[in-house]
């Protein structure tokens, strides 16, 4: 694996990661009153897109961050709805 690509994964299961403790605490605490809908919704169309230009470009850095962050922001979501 060259550099490049290990640079890329490292970056992006940092910035996914960073969702893990929302979605934790939002489950734990059936709370997501702090949580900004239009926000997740924003990220969703966004990580969606990122993900078909992943897929698009080949790289597979963007395909594994995006596909992680699509996942945990629609469990957000869902959270969201359950405990509105």
């Amino acid at each position: 694996m060259d550099k490049i690509t290990m640079l890329g994964l490292i970056a992006g299961t940092m910035t996914t990661a960073s969702f893990i403790p929302q979605v934790v605490k939002a489950w734990r605490s059936h709370s997501t009153k702090d949580v900004s809908l239009w926000m997740f919704l924003l990220l969703t169309v966004g990580a969606m897109m990122w993900l078909a230009y992943g897929f698009l470009i080949n790289s597979l850095p963007v395909i594994i961050a995006n596909a992680v962050t699509l996942a945990l922001v629609v469990i957000l979501l869902a959270l969201k709805i359950k405990y509105k």
